[in-house]
């Protein structure tokens, strides 16, 4: 382990069963990351002064190069498992190679990214015939019937309404193969 790792117990005792799985722990995030400069790991006792008492609280602060830190909080104080105190320890090391995994994800730009889908209004729709156009940001229109609405009321779908939707190349030009009308105070 090359990790420098410090542990603090707040009003529960340490032994050597614990410290180990500790380092057991913080070696294999080691061996999944490979390059956390510090780990420091906060177990705190129950005390008198909890509502809910009996639960361990855990804490770890991962440092990684260049400034960057995982930060795990406090555990779940609903779950009755952390009145244990190696469980309370498992789930917090759980959490934190979550959060590693995502961080390390992040920094290699494997992230993915939603574009957001475009919105529009409704420019005209006929609820005799059912079809209608929707002006988009850009200006241009994109033709829609009844059946691609989704999520929403047909009395939604009036002239000036929001909408957001997914275009794509019709017969006869754009349509939205799917509409979603927008709540009132949407800002897209």
């Amino acid at each position: 382990m090359e990790t420098l790792l410090k542990v603090d117990f707040h009003g529960a005792e340490s032994s050597e069963a614990l410290q180990n799985k500790i380092a057991e722990h913080v070696d294999a995030l080691e061996h999944l990351y490979g390059r956390l400069t510090a780990c420091h790991l906060s177990v705190e006792a129950p005390g008198h002064h909890h509502r809910k008492g009996g639960l361990f609280h855990v804490s770890i602060r991962l440092t990684l190069p260049n400034g960057r830190e995982v930060n795990v909080g406090t555990t779940p104080r609903a779950d009755e498992r952390h009145a244990d105190v190696l469980f309370a320890i498992n789930d917090a090391f759980r959490r934190a190679r979550r959060q590693l995994q995502d961080r390390a994800r992040e920094m290699r730009g494997q992230v993915k990214t939603h574009e957001p889908l475009p919105s529009g209004t409704i420019a005209s729709f006929d609820p005799n015939t059912g079809y209608g156009f929707i002006q988009a940001a850009d200006g241009h229109e994109v033709y829609f019937d009844r059946n691609s609405v989704v999520e929403g009321r047909p009395s939604q779908i009036r002239r000036g309404a929001r909408v957001s939707f997914v275009e794509e190349m019709g017969e006869k030009g754009p349509q939205a193969s799917t509409v979603r009308p927008l709540g009132k105070h949407a800002m897209r």
